[in-house]
């Protein structure tokens, strides 16, 4: 191996089947960002940030994502579409061909950790085929101090081989790229996609297995911060409907913006140690502190620059998905350690792109399960292949891709959790006002923020009929007022200015949330099941 300057310690990978020693261990951020550049892998943005290309894959694969079935996984994971069960034997022949290619390439590899809170902290090595990928994991993954890498032993080991292609008649994949977790060798095995997210989400689909399992932990796909006061608050959503924007709070101090446990004591520690957030359409004046995050040591996934470096994040030729990874430490307003507790409210954010949600609204106990089952927003036009108009899309506890148990699993534990806590939860749309996509406007992130602080502060007060209006359709309790939002932004169907062009479509969508449910009734109390929508359109 070939030692850092910021480390001493020497490692050997030969337990890995790696017989080589031509890698480069515990890279800083500096030279693996010059070393990408000089490799010609990246280009450097006028901010300093390091720009690069994915490749074929932009985003995740949700149908190249593989769970081996053996002794640990066979009677708990919840099998299907989501979890798609591997061989153990292929598992084996197909990391001994990968092991193979790697002991011919120059290699990266890094020690780092998962969870913030010291009783969860899960050791992890990652071992690279390419720097900047090495550079990710530096951003997102906890740093040991190195008195910590002195007795450092990974539990947990990525092998990340963006340019090995399977076979999938020989190899048991369903095309040349995978992301196959193992939980007897503790191995993360990913192939054939440059795509950085892969990493993140394959320790965190470990976790969200070990958390419940081993631990007696609720494991979340939320962001979270805390106020002066010492009050948690949990954002629950899917890409795209703000987790990232709205916990970076300038008033509070951020906690983390995708990963994080629930302990049986009531505390929220984050799982990693930095962001990775969507860049589509970034502003400096809507999201200050995330566009102040974008300098060196933040790395940049498929945009656009002109030839200063200049990034055009409008520009969405590659992909939609543009996004940043860095280290937390580039938001300024953090907590150190990344744990919150006193847990006050959750934020369930949706991006309704038929535009009947209210902006914000307050949900009972039920309400609040079903609609985590639930794990609603839309997809607009455009966003794919043959999306002509808006969809629904629904994914279980606000992150169904990463979760290998059954989603009622996670709902129990969330429902004890709130109750146990006297949590307010609440469902807050970041989608469409006025009308659906393509006739109304997406809410105004001022406005958003603006509602988001009042139910923190605690202005929207508890429930009374003078204080709070039911949804006719949805059942929910939207406030009639709120700080610094106009009235007529609170009803969804006073924007509309059409009363039965808005109600056929709110028919439409709970009509979808109920065809959705099905699939979770048997599994679900008769409280949980009345806590959506009661009425739809034959």
């Amino acid at each position: 191996m070939k030692d850092s300057a910021s480390t001493s310690k020497t490692i050997s990978l030969s337990a890995y089947g790696i017989k080589h020693d031509n890698f480069q261990y515990q890279l800083s951020p500096d030279e693996l960002h010059d070393i990408t550049l000089e490799k010609g892998m990246g280009k450097e943005a006028s901010s300093g940030a390091l720009a690069v290309n994915t490749g074929e894959f932009t985003g995740r694969s949700p149908k190249d994502r593989f769970i081996v079935k053996d002794a640990i996984t066979e009677d708990k994971v919840w099998w299907g579409d989501i979890n798609i069960p591997f061989d153990s034997e292929k598992f084996d022949r197909l990391y001994d061909k990968v092991i193979q290619y790697l002991n011919e390439k120059e290699l990266f590899v890094r020690d780092s950790y998962a969870c913030a809170e010291p009783d969860y902290k899960l050791n992890i090595r990652v071992i690279n085929e390419y720097p900047w990928s090495n550079m990710f994991a530096y951003n997102m993954f906890l740093r040991p101090t190195e008195e910590e890498l002195e007795d450092f032993e990974p539990e947990w080991t990525v092998v990340n081989a963006p340019g090995f292609k399977a076979v999938p008649e020989v190899d048991g994949t369903r095309q040349h790229n995978f992301a196959i977790l193992n939980f007897t060798r503790k191995i993360a095995l990913i192939g054939g996609t440059g795509y950085t997210g892969e990493i993140k989400k394959g320790i965190f689909s470990a976790l969200n297995f070990i958390l419940p399992v081993f631990k007696n932990t609720l494991p979340m796909h939320c962001s979270a911060n805390v106020g002066e006061e010492g009050d948690t608050a949990i954002f629950f959503g899917l890409s795209g409907t703000g987790k990232t924007t709205l916990s970076t709070d300038p008033d509070r101090k951020l906690i983390g913006d995708d990963e994080h446990g629930w302990t049986a004591a009531n505390t929220v520690f984050n799982f990693e140690g930095g962001c990775y957030a969507k860049v589509i359409d970034l502003s400096e004046e809507n999201e200050p502190e995330i566009y102040g995050a974008i300098k060196r040591g933040a790395i940049l996934e498929n945009v656009i620059m002109d030839g200063n470096g200049v990034v055009d994040f409008a520009n969405t030729s590659i992909t939609q998905n543009t996004r940043v990874s860095y280290p937390i430490e580039h938001i300024e307003n953090i907590q150190e350690p990344s744990i919150g507790k006193n847990v006050k409210n959750i934020f369930f954010l949706t991006a309704d792109a038929f535009g009947v949600l209210p902006p914000i609204s307050k949900l009972t106990p039920a309400q609040a399960a079903y609609h985590f089952i639930s794990g609603y927003t839309a997809k607009v036009a455009g966003t794919e292949a043959g999306v002509v108009e808006p969809q629904p899309s629904f994914s279980a506890c606000f992150g169904a891709p990463f979760m290998p148990l059954h989603p009622a699993k996670y709902a129990e534990m969330l429902s004890r959790k709130m109750k146990e806590s006297g949590v307010d939860v609440w469902l807050i749309n970041t989608g469409w006002t006025g009308g659906p996509y393509g006739v109304g406007t997406r809410m105004k992130l001022k406005y958003t923020r603006a509602m988001i602080s009042a139910a923190l502060r605690g202005d929207l007060g508890l429930y009374s009929y003078d204080r709070y209006h039911i949804h006719s359709v949805f059942g929910v309790a939207q406030p009639r007022e709120c700080p610094g939002v106009p009235t007529e932004v609170l009803s969804p169907r006073a924007t509309w200015n059409n009363d039965e062009a808005y109600y056929t479509t709110a028919f439409k969508l709970t009509n979808a949330f109920r065809e959705n449910f099905k699939k979770f009734e048997a599994y679900a109390s008769e409280e949980i099941r009345r806590g959506g929508p009661q009425r739809y359109a034959f």
